[in-house]
């Protein structure tokens, strides 16, 4: 009985309500939302985009009933740990790089009624209980971001069969699937774009040369460069952090003050460059053109913005959650990688 005066309370929206909006089956949608192969890639997205529309909730009990599945997806971050004044999930939450990440896989996931379970692998004992928690059945799988060369975590979570995607190639070879960047072309395209604008005195600040990506990034940078007759480019070592940059740009400026170009493995180490070039009145871009490598946030933040490499980092972590459901569906899925290509953000540093 309505008692007058009361207000109306709509009725929670249905997978009906869901069918109704994609313009597909009741049935269609259910297995989208239990995660079901055999439907199209095209049809899937549709559904997912109806249950954001509708604001549909799973019933995540009948779901478990029927899957026997938590629903439930961890996000890792490990590894090396912090210290007294910057400890390690301080210094995650300060680098743009994993607030993308973590915005691709919630995006993702999100529609389909998953929230991921944040946990940090910093220490021996906190991957331990990474290990413990999946082994548990506390989570179906994992997206896994992994910032050390020697973190053992991928391996052993490959070891344990644990339904597990890393962002970014290991930097040893081991059976696990994983989404990253071609980052040898993206390194080609900060050279290509320097030379182009008439540097002919270049240098680079690379990324950690112990991790697959500060590797890759600078041999790119290198191989483009010899192309175009330079056959060797100064370079000092950065670990992608804005301190690192302004070190490299101090060592640089010291030993090659002609220089004319500079090409930073990423953006935090570009604004660390750029502050470095302003306080020895460089001009940018007249003295010195600066190139960075990521498109965050800190690209937009420097003074003049920073021409940079795009990483997609947002559609590879949606990719990751794709890849994670295609595993936890079908555990004897073949371990895949998927690597997205670079673009180029002109602006006002290059």
């Amino acid at each position: 009985m309505m008692v007058e005066g009361m207000p109306r309370v709509s009725a929670p929206p249905t997978l009906e309500d869901v069918a109704r909006a994609a313009g597909v089956s009741r049935a269609t949608v259910s297995r989208v939302i239990n995660g079901i192969r055999n439907v199209d890639l095209a049809i899937q997205e549709k559904v997912r985009q109806a249950i954001a529309l509708t604001g549909y909730v799973p019933n995540q009990a009948a779901r478990s009933l029927v899957t026997r599945r938590t629903g439930a997806i961890a996000l890792i971050v490990s590894g090396a740990g912090g210290d007294e004044e910057n400890p390690f999930p301080g210094h995650v939450f300060a680098d743009p790089f994993f607030g993308r990440v973590a915005g691709g896989v919630v995006g993702f996931l999100r529609p389909l009624g998953i929230h991921p379970i944040l946990m940090f692998a910093d220490t021996p004992e906190s991957r331990d209980q990474v290990i413990a928690y999946l082994r548990q059945g506390n989570a179906d799988g994992a997206v896994l971001v992994s910032i050390s060369a020697e973190d053992t975590l991928p391996r052993r979570l490959a070891e344990a069969a644990l339904p597990t995607v890393l962002f970014a190639r290991p930097a040893r070879p081991i059976p696990i699937s994983y989404v990253d960047v071609a980052h040898r072309a993206g390194g080609r395209l900060a050279a290509d774009h320097l030379v182009a604008r008439g540097c002919r005195r270049l240098a680079t600040i690379s990324g950690p040369l112990d991790v697959p990506a500060g590797q890759d990034r600078l041999a790119g940078f290198q191989e483009a460069m010899a192309v175009h007759g330079h056959p060797y480019i100064p370079c000092v070592e950065g670990n992608f952090t804005l301190a690192s940059g302004e070190a490299a740009m101090e060592r640089l400026l010291a030993e090659h003050p002609d220089i004319d170009g500079v090409f930073a493995a990423n953006d935090l180490m570009a604004q660390g460059a750029l502050l470095v070039l302003r306080h020895h009145g460089r001009r940018v871009p007249d003295d010195v053109a600066m190139v960075g490598f990521d498109d965050s946030s800190a690209a937009l933040v420097c003074r003049p913005p920073l021409t940079t490499v795009r990483h997609p980092v947002e559609d590879m972590a949606a990719e990751m959650g794709r890849l994670l459901l295609a595993h936890i569906e079908r555990p004897d899925h073949p371990v895949t990688s998927r690597i997205f290509e670079p673009t180029l953000v002109i602006r006002e540093s290059a």
